[in-house]
């Protein structure tokens, strides 16, 4: 007989978390969320992979994550577990700690698998970083969302968001107060979109080349997600960071959902 899976449950520090992230940013933009998640996986065992776009993020997907009724644990970069006063709340709420360029990133990993196999929803960005692609388009991703499905058995949700360049700068917090302030006066639209869980059940972790492969599915999920949120900006964005650099080191060719390869985004 399986055992049954005992679910996480988010501390009410988060859960009030949410509900205030919402409350912002509604103060900022006009939040609009799309899609949905399955009954089945809105408690847990459930990876969520999302493209990042801006230090806004975060902000954003907790509160469509809260308009949804779901509560992630997400992987956050260490510099926030270091902050004097949001470094103690981020442990409380129960996010899990990633120090990019070191060798205890493997320990991340392994706590994050440890959470979704404990029934937790854990909130992912596969790129890992904020994208550089001069049009705001997903990047190649990193494997270890990939590894993470793996080592869990837990499915992948796209999570595709658009948006949130709009209130808050990429270099941030320099520049922040401006932009809120435009921010505040526009209310840009801020659009999220839950897709449909990736397939990966055809991959075999043990499988030479088994993570890349199920990582352009996952970057290619998001894109075709994003295309939508976007119909106007099909190339570009409009509004442009001027303080936003751009690389074209780690682009993604896109896969067509009909197979061979596509460069467009459209």
């Amino acid at each position: 007989m399986d055992t049954p899976i005992t679910h996480w449950r988010a501390p009410l520090l988060w859960r009030a978390a949410q509900l205030a992230a919402r409350g912002l940013v509604g103060l900022l933009g006009r939040l609009e969320v799309s899609g949905d998640v399955p009954d089945d996986l809105r408690r847990g065992p459930l990876v969520l992979a999302a493209n990042h776009i801006s230090p806004f993020d975060p902000v954003v997907l907790a509160a469509a994550c809260q308009v949804r009724g779901i509560h992630p644990r997400i992987m956050a970069t260490g510099g926030l577990f270091r902050a004097p006063v949001i470094g103690p709340l981020m442990r409380r709420a129960g996010h899990i700690r990633v120090d990019r360029g070191t060798s205890s990133v493997h320990h991340s990993l392994e706590m994050a698998a440890g959470a979704v196999a404990g029934g937790s929803v854990v909130l992912v960005y596969p790129e890992g970083r904020i994208g550089l692609d001069p049009g705001m388009w997903p990047e190649r991703g990193k494997t270890g969302t990939a590894r993470l499905a793996f080592a869990s058995g837990a499915p992948v949700l796209p999570v595709a968001q658009w948006g949130s360049h709009e209130v808050l700068p990429y270099r941030a917090p320099k520049g922040m107060l401006r932009a809120l302030a435009r921010a505040v006066w526009r209310r840009p639209a801020v659009r999220v979109h839950f897709g449909a869980p990736v397939l990966l059940r055809d991959l075999h972790p043990g499988t030479p080349g088994a993570a890349r492969r199920a990582t352009e599915r996952i970057i290619d999920a998001i894109t075709d997600d994003l295309a939508p949120l976007r119909p106007d900006e099909p190339d570009r964005p409009r509004h442009v960071d001027p303080g936003r650099p751009v690389d074209t080191s780690r682009s993604h060719r896109r896969r067509s959902r009909h197979g061979g390869h596509r460069t467009d985004h459209g």
